[in-house]
């Protein structure tokens, strides 16, 4: 074996020739003739054959300018006479390497280790690409890439006598997995017809472990994480009888791509344990644990959950549902019931009810939105999988979405939003413009399904960003605004004819309203202090009282990233600032973000969201939300100073690596906290209420459900969903013309009697007038009795209906019960 890349910089200039040629062979004795013929011709014929005239540049850092070329075949073992066709030629350019019959990667190996070429070309046995070809693939070196790999699926690409059928079929779905899990961008991996910047392949198949076919993936891998550029350039191919795939050796490259991707698969395992510790106290008993901080957030969607599942099971419009808010019901697609899920886990809310759908949904979702991160950091921003994986982390786990995991599930699965990033960033190529726009249109419109307001803040992030990029890089952004146009152009013209229904349902069906208007409490818009304040559920630094001054509620602390983070973030910046021109545009990102989310007015001036507050789609957002934003960004620049701090020396590595732990340890979230679910009364568990309620009748909690009491909807699903109720928490109309969104419905006399007893713990004063509008308010209701179950001032409650119904209610089943048929 010969020198590693870096002994070879002490060798002389004549011990370097300008191309090495590696053939791995076994069992090769019909073919390998020809094939080191046809090698031998084409290279003494062209500019390798001594006279060092190559034209091309390439990337090479050899010491010397490497005349002349060398043949190198690899004996893998074989048991004929493959090694003496070698010997046999008695051409000191053409040197046999003994291998141990361990495998195509192995071969590679120990051949390209053995070459001394400033370039390397590897080449199957049986020259299923003609060694012309060799010409394009230098000609993509002398443009400045350090591989060129022939092609058999890019446009160019010409095709002689074809493998059989099955082969084919295999390949490309071989090729899409590879593509999917280990190399990005590249059609075909497999085709042997590969050519390398010599010092590089030296480094890079060493560093290999593979020794079958997979090779070729691991190999590129390692170019690719060194961000060393690959071209793929199209060749011509024919198939050659006798080849040495055998059917085994499919399972071989599946369990060795396996191990290719051990490391990431390492980090989406982690992020699932993380998520899962998040929602430990639940996670294990979801149907008797309830999240202590989703207020009533967590009925309210494992009843969206179970009535789109009821919906689909009776073939009902999943868009609208009368199970609450009757006789009026509820606009499902102007609230969030997250149809992209909900409808196909129809068969798990079915038959393991909807607490465990919800559990599934935001354990697993959360892990997928970090694996999701991941995913678009290695391929966009670095390879180093550590740094990645900080970033990816802190994108899904900042304290924001920690908030939100306690009971919006439509802010913690946003494992499509990187997706739409990556592909958005594809149509600024100019390349496959057409079909990128198009699953960038699909794309849009499942996520839109998941969620409308995640979906917008992600667009704001994203032209955040580029128009900071455009500042930074006024040219690159100058040639991506023409592809980037077009590609959004058919991305909307695919996405808005499958949304074009439910948004006019959202927006004009029935119970449709115009916007929700947040009012200006602490909260709504963010304050300096509470983005540089810790969240409460920070593990080492939550300061509770502090955040419930600064956030709506537990489930909408929308900041809270720290001033340690802060901090770390501006010396990122500073310190990147001209090595890495995408630092500055994140930073602007995360900047004005940052000022968007404290709302229209900034310390009794106007602020930048004054120019979009009161605007369609905009006047029903929270504006603090909009700092959600920042975690993502904030997490890519993670990763990129934890890439960058691999060149540097051992001691400043070290304190950069501290004072990046040191900026992210106070963020370490807590456990969710949850506590032990109330008991749903026998009465709903056990039926007893079919006794009660006839068809077309409604059951009326005492009090009616309300977006701060909303027991009763666990109550409904647990009953399967078999009766109606008044009543609810939800988004709808005002009422009465007045199309303004509220949470719940208007109260009538009736539901807002009730819920002031409930309150107040004094029994009202009835009045004939009192009975009266209860009379009238049930007979709207279509109500066909009144439930009360335990809960505080329940004496109170009873003695009250008592009075408005005129006789005492019966005790059934753990409740009191008014048949108003009697």
């Amino acid at each position: 074996m010969t020198a590693t890349a870096t002994d070879r910089e002490t060798e002389t200039d004549t011990e370097t020739v300008e191309l090495s040629v590696v053939v791995p062979a076994r069992d090769e004795e019909r073919r390998l003739g020809p094939t080191l013929d046809a090698l031998v011709d084409h290279l003494e014929q062209n500019h390798h054959a001594g006279t060092g005239a190559g034209t091309g540049t390439g990337t090479g850092t050899g010491t010397g300018t490497g005349t002349g070329w060398e043949i190198v075949v690899v004996d893998d073992g074989s048991t004929d006479a493959t090694a003496d066709l070698v010997a046999a030629r008695r051409d000191p350019r053409i040197r046999a390497v003994t291998g141990e019959g361990r495998g195509k990667g192995h071969a590679l190996r120990l051949g390209v280790a053995a070459t001394r070429g400033r370039r390397v070309l590897v080449t199957d046995a049986d020259l299923a690409t003609p060694v012309t070809d060799l010409a394009r693939l230098e000609q993509a070196l002398a443009e400045g890439h350090a591989a060129a790999v022939g092609s058999r699926a890019v446009p160019g690409a010409t095709l002689g006598d074809r493998q059989h059928r099955a082969r084919e079929l295999l390949g490309k779905a071989g090729n899409l997995l590879i593509r999917a899990t280990a190399v990005r961008g590249i059609r075909d991996t497999q085709c042997g017809f590969k050519l390398f910047d010599g010092d590089r392949a030296r480094t890079a198949f060493a560093a290999s472990r593979v020794d079958g076919w997979a090779i070729d993936v691991e190999v590129l891998r390692h170019f690719q994480r060194a961000d060393w550029p690959v071209a793929e350039v199209p060749v011509h191919w024919s198939h050659r009888p006798g080849s040495k795939v055998r059917p085994p050796d499919y399972l071989r490259f599946l369990r060795d791509l396996a191990r290719l991707r051990r490391t990431d698969l390492l980090a989406a395992l982690l992020f699932l344990a993380f998520s899962a510790a998040l929602y430990s106290g639940r996670v294990l008993d979801p149907a008797h644990r309830y999240l202590t901080d989703s207020l009533q957030d967590q009925n309210q969607w494992e009843w969206f959950f179970a009535v789109t599942a009821d919906n689909v099971a009776h073939l009902r419009n999943p868009l609208f549902s009368d199970l609450q808010g009757f006789p009026d019901g509820v606009n499902l697609m102007a609230n969030t019931v997250m149809l992209g899920l909900s409808v196909p886990l129809t068969p798990v809310t079915l038959l393991c009810g909807p607490a465990v759908t919800l559990s599934l949904v935001m354990t697993l979702g959360l892990a997928a939105t970090a694996a999701a991160w991941y995913w678009l950091i290695t391929k966009r921003l670095t390879p180093h999988r550590a740094a990645a994986f900080a970033g990816a982390t802190l994108a899904a786990f900042a304290p924001p979405f920690v908030s939100h995991a306690n009971a919006h599930p439509n802010f913690v699965v946003l494992f499509m939003i990187p997706l739409i990033v990556d592909r958005a960033l594809r149509l600024c190529t100019g390349t496959r413009t057409g079909r990128d726009a198009v699953v960038l249109g699909l794309m849009a419109a499942y996520q839109f399904f998941l969620g409308e307001e995640p979906l917008l803040l992600a667009a704001i992030g994203m032209l955040l960003f580029a128009l900071s990029y455009s500042a930074v890089r006024p040219k690159e952004a100058a040639a991506a605004v023409r592809p980037l146009l077009r590609g959004l152009a058919i991305a909307a013209a695919v996405s808005l004819p499958l949304l074009v229904y439910p948004l006019a349902w959202q927006f004009s069906g029935p119970q449709s309203y115009d916007g929700i208007d947040h009012g200006t409490a602490p909260g709504t818009a963010n304050s300096l202090r509470a983005l540089l304040t810790f969240a409460e559920r920070s593990w080492p630094a939550g300061d509770a009282e502090a955040t419930k001054a600064l956030s709506l509620n537990p489930t909408e602390q929308n900041a809270f990233y720290g001033w340690p983070l802060a901090l770390l973030a501006l010396a990122i910046t500073v310190l990147l600032w001209r090595r890495r021109p995408v630092v500055r545009a994140l930073a602007a990102t995360v900047l004005v973000a940052a000022v968007l989310s404290m709302g229209p007015r900034i310390g009794g001036a106007p602020g930048p969201w004054a120019l979009l507050d009161g605007l369609p789609l905009f006047e029903s957002v929270i504006e603090s939300r909009v700092a959600m934003i920042c975690g993502p960004v904030l997490g890519m620049l993670v990763a990129l100073a934890v890439a960058e701090l691999r060149g540097l020396r051992r001691g400043l590595r070290y304190a950069g690596l501290a004072a990046v732990a040191l900026a992210l340890l106070p963020l370490l979230p807590a456990p969710l906290r949850s506590e032990p679910r109330a008991e749903v009364p026998a009465f709903f568990t056990d039926g007893t209420w079919r006794s009660y309620v006839r068809d077309g009748e409604t059951l009326v909690p005492v009090p009616l459900a309300e977006p701060g009491a909303a027991e009763a909807l666990h109550w409904q699903t647990a009953a399967g969903l078999g009766f109606r109720m008044p009543g609810g928490y939800f988004n709808g109309p005002y009422g009465d013309g007045d199309r303004t969104g509220v949470y719940g419905v208007p109260l009538r006399f009736t539901a807002s009697l009730l819920q002031d007893t409930q309150f107040t713990g004094v029994v009202p004063v009835i009045d004939t007038a009192a009975r009266e509008a209860t009379a009238e308010d049930l007979a709207y209701w279509r109500a066909g009795a009144l439930v009360l179950a335990p809960q505080p001032h329940a004496d109170v409650l009873r003695e009250t209906v008592d009075k408005l119904v005129g006789r005492p209610g019966r005790r059934v089943d753990g409740v009191w019960v008014w048949d108003l048929h009697d």
